[in-house]
């Protein structure tokens, strides 16, 4: 009988076995990937943030958000291969944004990999009325990737390369001079506290979530089993538009729901490109690049936009709030040299042409001043703080202009 019960079970408990070795050696070599040694691996505090992602509704949340993200993923992917960044960095922009290029803080850091504006514009990153490259999922990675390898070169071990990430290297600097060892076991000191708390719980969560992510039997055992076809697509296409151009316009070409074309591009603060461009990158699904191709055909800006001609009265700002428009975009539309405006001129509005009334543009991320609005009565309109609005809109008082547009992230 126990012969028996051996022969049945035997191929169970290998399978078991060979699974269990298959899952340890990829988390032995996810460590080597961060030079990180393998006795992290029982590390109480990361194994706790472990163990709270892989609870049911945890790791369902997990999944949901590789699965939201998964336009971005393959191609952060090939940008960190390209300059020698272990693949396992994605999770660092799982860490910082839980891969939201539309992430916020209120510390004024932004995008899939939460740059500072000062650092942004170090690495290129523009950052203007138009446009916030921050969130530009291809541009903000490139520049990750060449800030993630300075501080690699400076020093040497992948794991320090992203503490430094999170608190500068300056203060990683002075606390490996402090304890007197680059060690991560020695750094993770929760007495000597070399390095912030902050940091500490940093590394630990880019490791917990990359070791959830490569886990094959808990995403085999989810409802998210398909991701493990799309490791090596390349979904997304890069194409490029004149000035100006309508992103509603090219979703409508395309058939592509609006929401999706914006979502690849949330570097875009309007719904077009910027009017000074001569031509600018935008993002879709690779699988409608052909029928983009084919379709589409460059048009003048007056057969995209509404036209309106000046009236007595006018002035930019008062046409500005007409149509929810910042009066600084119709300036640049129309190139325009002064505020002056001449009776029955034409000028360019950037609102879809087949619009007979003044609809306005929505979005619950901005807002264009209105007559009779103050800093303190938009805070409170959209349970967003003073502090938060300057900090966004780099106020320093509380002046603010009728037909200024106002960035008012949650």
């Amino acid at each position: 009988m126990f012969k028996y019960l051996l022969t049945l079970f035997f191929p169970i408990l290998l399978f078991s076995n060979l699974t269990y070795q298959s899952n340890y050696n990829k988390e032995l070599s996810l460590l080597e990937s961060f030079d990180i040694k393998p006795s992290f691996l029982y590390d109480p505090m990361m194994n706790d943030m472990r163990s709270q992602n892989s609870t049911i509704s945890r790791h369902k949340q997990f999944f949901k958000t590789m699965n939201e993200a998964y336009l971005f993923i393959p191609s952060i992917k090939n940008i960190l291969t390209k300059h020698g960044i272990p693949q396992e960095f994605l999770y660092l922009a799982m860490a910082e944004s839980n891969f939201r290029t539309i992430a916020y803080s209120t510390k004024r850091a932004a995008g899939l990999w939460q740059f500072m504006p000062e650092t942004g514009k170090v690495y290129d990153l523009q950052i203007d009325e138009y446009v916030d490259e921050r969130r530009d999922l291809v541009k903000s990675t490139e520049a990750a990737a060449k800030y993630l390898t300075s501080l690699h070169k400076r020093f040497g071990k992948w794991y320090l390369a992203a503490i430094a990430y999170n608190c500068g290297g300056g203060k990683l600097n002075r606390a490996i001079q402090e304890a007197g060892s680059d060690e991560l076991s020695i750094l993770l000191d929760p007495d000597k506290k070399y390095i912030p708390k902050e940091s500490r719980l940093y590394i630990r969560k880019i490791i917990a979530l990359a070791l959830i992510g490569t886990d094959e039997q808990l995403l085999l055992s989810s409802e998210y089993e398909y991701l493990l076809n799309r490791a090596n697509a390349y979904p997304v296409s890069v194409i490029e538009l004149p000035k100006g151009e309508s992103l509603s316009r090219v979703a409508k070409l395309i058939d592509l729901p609006i929401e999706d074309i914006k979502k690849l591009n949330m570097h875009l603060k309007y719904d077009f490109v910027p009017p000074y461009s001569k031509a600018c990158n935008i993002y879709i699904p690779y699988i409608k690049l052909s029928e983009f191709k084919q379709k589409y055909h460059e048009e003048s800006m007056r057969k995209i936009y509404k036209i309106h001609i000046v009236e007595a009265g006018d002035n930019l700002s008062h046409i500005g709030m007409k149509y929810a428009v910042s009066y600084k975009v119709i300036i640049d539309f129309n190139h325009l040299k002064s505020n002056k405006l001449k009776l029955k001129q034409k000028l360019i509005i950037p609102i879809a042409v087949k619009s007979n009334d003044a609809k306005k543009i929505k979005s619950k991320f901005y807002y264009i001043v209105k007559k009779g609005d103050s800093l303190d009565s938009i805070s409170k309109a959209h349970k967003i703080s003073v502090t938060n609005i300057r900090l966004q809109n780099s106020i320093k008082g509380s002046y603010i202009r009728v037909g200024d547009r106002l960035k008012i992230y949650e």
